[in-house]
C-alpha cells in the first residue's frame, strides 16, 4: 500500500458516507491528490451512476483505492493512513442514534487512533469534519454565533458532545510531530445523496405528519449544500499546505461552515416538500407542548428498546434542534482557509429536488411499509402484542398483567408490601427450580447459572451514564432558572412539574385500570381507522390554531383601542 514517489495520497475516513462521497469525487476531479477511501464495508459497493462516473473510472485506473478499515482497530488504521499526506477525517456514527458507547468509540476513541495514525505515519495534514452542535446547549439559541463560542457544560445529545471532545483533541494534537490540524463544523448539510434527511421528510409527508411545525416557526437555521463542505475541507488542506503565515493562521482552529444564507428551518423544509409536491407545514405546535410527549417516548424506548422496540424520531433532543435558532458566521472560515461557498442556495435546493424523481408525490404509494401505529411502537414485540398480530403472545401479556394487577395493586399494597411479596414468589420459584433434579419424567430442566442475575460492567457503566446524564440535565436547566433571566425556560418548567404533579394524584390502581385496556384497544382501533383518526386530530388542530389567532387579534385590536381612549384623554 506503500505510495511511490510520483503519487500524492490523501485519506478519506467514512468515505462512502453521504458529505464523504461528494468529497472524493470534488478531489478525483481537482487531480491534485490519489484518493484512498476508507470505510466499514469489507468492500465497496458502486452505484450505478458512480461506476459510469469519476470515481469509477478512478478505481479502475488506481488512482483512487478502496480499504476496509474499523477506526477502532488501531493497527488498520495506521495501516490505511501508509504514504499519506492528509487525511480527511469525515466518518463518524448517525447523529439521530443517541447511543453513548457507540458515539464515543467512534468520535473520541477513534479519533485518538487517527490522531495517533498521523503522527507514526508522518502525515502532514488533518482536517477533521465536525458539527457545529459542539455548541449548542439544546436550551438558547444561537444568531450569527462564531467561533469564540464555548462548549457548554451540557450538550444537547450524546453526538454533540463526543464530537466536541473529538474536535478538541484534533486541535490540541496540532504541531505534534509537524502534523498540521483544523475542524470544520458544517452546518444543516443537504443535497443529492443524502439518505436522511430528505427521505424523512417524505416519510413523514407520506405518512401526513409533515403538516406540523414544532415551535413558532420563526427559528432561523444555516444551511449548507454538500458539494460547499466538500469545497471547505479541500480549502482547509489549500490553507494547511501553504507556506509561512498563512498556515500558522489557518492551523488549530475550528471553522464554521455555511451556505451564508440563514433562513426560518420551517420555510426551507416548506421549499423541499412543495419541491416535491408535498403540501408544507402549517399547523404549529410549541415545543413546550411536545417535550413532555418527547420525554415519554425516550423513557419508553430505553424500557422497551431491548425488547424489540426501533430508535424512535420523536426524542427530547430532536424537538430542542426543530425549534430553536442556529445561525453562524463564516467570518473565520473566509478569512484564514478562503471558505467562499460555490454553490447557492437556491441552486442546491433545485439541484437536490430534482436528484429525488423517485419521492416525488405523483410516485407515493397508497401504502408503505408498516402502518403509523405499528411505527408508533417501534415495529417489533411490541407492536406484535398491542396490534394483536401474534394472539399467543398478546393473551400472555395480558394474563402477565391481569395477574399482576390483582396480587399486587387490586389487593391494596403498599409498594413495599407488593415488592416483598413479588420477591417471595420469585425466591420460592428459583428454590424449587434449584432443587429439582435435572431430569423429570423425561424432561430436561436447564438449570440457571449465576451469571442470569449478575450486571455485566458494560450495562452498569450504561445505567449509571444514563442517570448521570438525567442528573446533568437537570441541574443545567436549574443553573439557567437560578440567573432569573429565562421567562420561557422558568414556563416550560412549571409546566411540567404541574403536568407531572397531575400525573401524580392519580392512583396506581386507576391508572392500571385505565392504561391496560387503553394500550390494548386503542393502538388496535388507529390501525383500523388510520384516515379518519388523523383527519379529526388535524381538525381539531386547524381550529385550535384558528381560535389562538382570532384570541390574538382580539386582544391586539383591544390594546389599539385602549391606547386611542388614553391619547383622546390626554388631548382633552
Amino acid at each position: 500500500m506503500a505510495a511511490t514517489c510520483e503519487e500524492r495520497w490523501c485519506v478519506v475516513t467514512g468515505g462512502r458516507g453521504f458529505a464523504a462521497r461528494h468529497l472524493v469525487q470534488m478531489l478525483i476531479r481537482s487531480e491534485t491528490f490519489s484518493v484512498r477511501i476508507a470505510d466499514l464495508g469489507p468492500a465497496i459497493d458502486l452505484e450505478p451512476a458512480e461506476t459510469n462516473g469519476v470515481l469509477g473510472q478512478a478505481l479502475h485506473h488506481g488512482r483512487a483505492e478502496y480499504v476496509s478499515v474499523d477506526l477502532r482497530n488501531k493497527d488498520q488504521v495506521l495501516k490505511a493512513f501508509q504514504g499519506a499526506e492528509v487525511v480527511f477525517h469525515v466518518a463518524a456514527p448517525n447523529s439521530s442514534i443517541n447511543n453513548y458507547e457507540l458515539h464515543r468509540s467512534v468520535n473520541v476513541d477513534g479519533t485518538k487512533n487517527v490522531i495517533d495514525a498521523c503522527v507514526e505515519q508522518k502525515v502532514k495534514r488533518l482536517v477533521y469534519t465536525s458539527s457545529p452542535s459542539v455548541v449548542f446547549d439544546g436550551i438558547h439559541g444561537i444568531f450569527n454565533g462564531d467561533e469564540s463560542l464555548p462548549y457548554p457544560t451540557q450538550h444537547n445529545d450524546h453526538y454533540s458532545a463526543t464530537k466536541a471532545e473529538g474536535e478538541a483533541l484534533v486541535i490540541k494534537s496540532n504541531g505534534v510531530n509537524g502534523l498540521l490540524t483544523c475542524c470544520i463544523r458544517p452546518s444543516g448539510i443537504f443535497g443529492p445523496g443524502d439518505k436522511l434527511f430528505v427521505p424523512s421528510l417524505v416519510a413523514a409527508a407520506r405518512a401526513g405528519k409533515s403538516k406540523f411545525i414544532i415551535g413558532d416557526g420563526n427559528n432561523v437555521h444555516d444551511f449548507t449544500y454538500v458539494e460547499n463542505v466538500a469545497h471547505a475541507h479541500i480549502c482547509a488542506d489549500r490553507a494547511l499546505s501553504a507556506e509561512g503565515t498563512v498556515a500558522e493562521k489557518a492551523a488549530g482552529q475550528a471553522y464554521f461552515i455555511t451556505n451564508m444564507e440563514p433562513i426560518k428551518f420551517w420555510e426551507f423544509v416548506s421549499l423541499i416538500l412543495e419541491g416535491l409536491g408535498y403540501e408544507r407545514p402549517r399547523i404549529k405546535i410549541p415545543a413546550f407542548v411536545m417535550m413532555p410527549i418527547a420525554h415519554v417516548v425516550e423513557w419508553t424506548y430505553k424500557l422497551l428498546g431491548p425488547y424489540g422496540m426501533k430508535v424512535p424520531q420523536l426524542t427530547p433532543s430532536r424537538i430542542r434542534l426543530l425549534s430553536c435558532s442556529r445561525s453562524f458566521n463564516c467570518s473565520k472560515a473566509q478569512d484564514r482557509i478562503g471558505y467562499i461557498p460555490i454553490v447557492t442556495l437556491q441552486e442546491g435546493l433545485k439541484r437536490t429536488i430534482d436528484s429525488y424523481p423517485d419521492l416525488r408525490a405523483e410516485h407515493q404509494p397508497k401504502r408503505e411499509g408498516p402502518s403509523k401505529a405499528s411505527v408508533y411502537l417501534g415495529s417489533g414485540r411490541v407492536a406484535d402484542t398491542l396490534l394483536w398480530r401474534d394472539k399467543k403472545q398478546t393473551f400472555t401479556a395480558l394474563i402477565v398483567l391481569v395477574a399482576i394487577y390483582f396480587n399486587f395493586i387490586a389487593s391494596g399494597f403498599t409498594i413495599i408490601t407488593a415488592l416483598s411479596k413479588l420477591l417471595l414468589g420469585i425466591s420460592i420459584l428459583l428454590f424449587i427450580h434449584g432443587y429439582l433434579p435435572r431430569k423429570v419424567l423425561g424432561y430436561s430442566i436447564e438449570k440457571l447459572s449465576p451469571s442470569h442475575f449478575q450486571l455485566s460492567e458494560e450495562k452498569s457503566q450504561r445505567v449509571a451514564s444514563s442517570v448521570a446524564s438525567s442528573w446533568n440535565s437537570a441541574v443545567s436547566v436549574l443553573k439557567y432558572l437560578a440567573k432569573g433571566n429565562d421567562g420561557i425556560l422558568f414556563v416550560k418548567v412549571a409546566v411540567f412539574l404541574l403536568a407531572l404533579s397531575f400525573l401524580g394524584a392519580v392512583s396506581l390502581q386507576s391508572l392500571f385500570v385505565l392504561g391496560l385496556p387503553l394500550a390494548f384497544l386503542a393502538f388496535y382501533i388507529y390501525e383500523m381507522k388510520e384516515q379518519e383518526i388523523d383527519s379529526m386530530f388535524l381538525d381539531v388542530l386547524s381550529w385550535g390554531s384558528k381560535l389562538k389567532s382570532d384570541l390574538v387579534t382580539k386582544i391586539q385590536r383591544s390594546k389599539k383601542i385602549e391606547c386611542i381612549l388614553v391619547s383622546q384623554v390626554c388631548l382633552s
